[in-house]
């Protein structure tokens, strides 16, 4: 049930929230990158930090979304 409210919640960000929506698209971009360099046989050392940068990006995008949506969830138990 607190699955659905969720997603029903995330649904109405992408739709009314320009920031969550540009996080999303932020997130899923790094993932996308991220995915490219894990399918590589063998990083090189710029590789590697590249790979590093994108997981810290992708974390703080995905920890900002966590953000917006406790701040959405409090304001409706208001």
């Amino acid at each position: 049930m607190e699955r659905i409210i969720e997603e029903e919640l995330k649904a109405h960000l992408m739709d009314s929230d320009e920031a969550f929506r540009r996080l999303v698209d932020q997130h899923s971009e790094y993932d996308r990158q991220l995915q490219a360099l894990e399918g590589r046989a063998r990083l090189s050392d710029a590789e590697q930090m590249e790979e590093v940068r994108l997981k810290k990006l992708k974390l703080r995008a995905k920890d900002q979304m966590r953000e917006i949506l406790a701040r959405h969830k409090a304001q409706q138990a208001v």
